[in-house]
């Protein structure tokens, strides 16, 4: 059952309160980028290629240059980096809806999608560090980090509805310049917000090329993350290719907005209650409960029955994402929490990424079930990794 006392005792600290509200209109491109770039760049184009390829310069983006974000507001705060993003992604954006609408050279249109994800405003990285800073005790910290990961679900079942609605009322072109237009507006009222006026920029104990990387348990819980974002990505085509193989391509939004909704429930549930075992036990049962969970999706049932197991899938998605950023947050010294933060969520992008490519792959030659199976592998593989990792630290 869902506790709501520990949240009360979240939102009743007015920082906290403003500071996330303050967040969520800057965060809402995270689910309407993506997608209305795809969808603006085939209908320029007539392409589905080109069209997926402008969106994967975009998460290309987004997760290259996320780290080096991050280590800039280690060192000098958000503000800097937060005003200056504020003003190069929405620009990045109307420079690439008119490239695609002028019919301007592909490259251009890569290289645009591609400096907008590099530009897009890391208030998420910022929440994350700024919970670490103002939350000592580990009950609240897990409950801000579950409302964070419910917040993300949120905009990511709104964010293609909305696309949906710009699509059918206007354009994928008026969705895109929404979505600019939210980052700026988001990033200016953030900016206002008393995150920003408490913020503390961590004294460095020492110079380091490698920032967190050189933290001792890092790196490898980062190729856990990566690990287990791979079935993410394996679960997301598998369930498209599941609609298409019945006959209902449409059907896969909602199969994955029933996942997300499942997803936010483990999550808020998660963090409004204290768990007998530690957290180190914690994650690898979770991703051993994430296999679990995906593996029958492989099995023949019908409809019905898909959907609904849909939410049992999700159950433990946010929980998992939650403990990632618990793990990131004891694992790193205070200097490099935000780098930290975007080391992590730069491995959930590209865990998904390949998720998406190696599902891509099978699907030429196998149907759906055998993407499943091989995401419920992936995920008991990240669990065995898990275990062997937290055993050292």
């Amino acid at each position: 059952m869902i506790s709501l006392a520990r949240y009360s005792a979240l939102l009743g600290r007015p920082e906290l309160k403003a500071a996330i509200v303050a967040s969520v209109i800057g965060r809402l491109p995270i689910g309407i980028a993506g997608l209305a770039i795809l969808l603006l760049a085939q209908s320029a184009s007539g392409s589905f290629a080109r069209g997926g390829a402008t969106a994967a310069c975009y998460v290309a983006g987004l997760a290259a240059l996320a780290p080096l974000l991050g280590r800039l507001i280690d060192r000098s705060g958000p503000r800097p980096t937060l005003l200056a993003c504020a003003f190069i992604f929405p620009t990045a954006l109307v420079a690439l809806v008119a490239a695609l609408e002028l019919r301007a050279p592909l490259w251009l249109a890569l290289g645009l999608a591609a400096a907008a994800g590099a530009s897009f405003p890391p208030i998420t990285v910022c929440m994350r560090t700024f919970f670490r800073q103002r939350l000592a005790d580990d009950a609240l910290l897990a409950a801000a980090y579950s409302l964070e990961s419910v917040l993300i679900e949120t905009i990511f079942i709104l964010g293609p509805m909305l696309v949906a609605l710009f699509v059918a009322l206007a354009s994928a072109a008026a969705a895109v310049l929404f979505a600019a237009a939210c980052a700026f507006i988001g990033v200016m009222l953030f900016l206002r917000s008393p995150a920003l006026k408490v913020w503390r920029v961590e004294p460095r104990q020492g110079a380091s090329l490698f920032g967190p990387l050189a933290a001792p348990g890092f790196p490898a819980l980062l190729a856990v993350i990566l690990c287990y974002a791979s079935a993410f990505g394996l679960v997301e085509i598998g369930t498209i290719a599941y609609a298409t193989q019945i006959g209902k391509p449409a059907l896969a939004g909602v199969l994955l907005g029933v996942m997300s909704i499942g997803s936010a429930m483990g999550g808020l549930v998660y963090g409004s209650r204290s768990w007998r075992l530690p957290l180190a036990r914690q994650f690898p049962l979770t991703l051993a409960l994430l296999g679990v969970g995906v593996a029958p999706l492989a099995l023949a049932m019908p409809e019905w029955a898909f959907t609904l197991w849909c939410v049992v899938a999700g159950i433990v998605m946010a929980p998992a994402l939650i403990m990632q950023s618990m793990l990131v947050a004891k694992t790193v010294r205070a200097e490099y929490s935000t780098e930290a933060f975007t080391w992590s969520a730069s491995c959930l992008l590209s865990g998904v990424g390949v998720g998406l490519g190696v599902g891509g792959g099978l699907l030429e030659f196998a149907r759906s079930p055998a993407v499943f199976t091989t995401a419920a592998c992936a995920s008991l593989a990240a669990a065995a990794l898990a275990f062997a990792w937290l055993r050292r630290v």
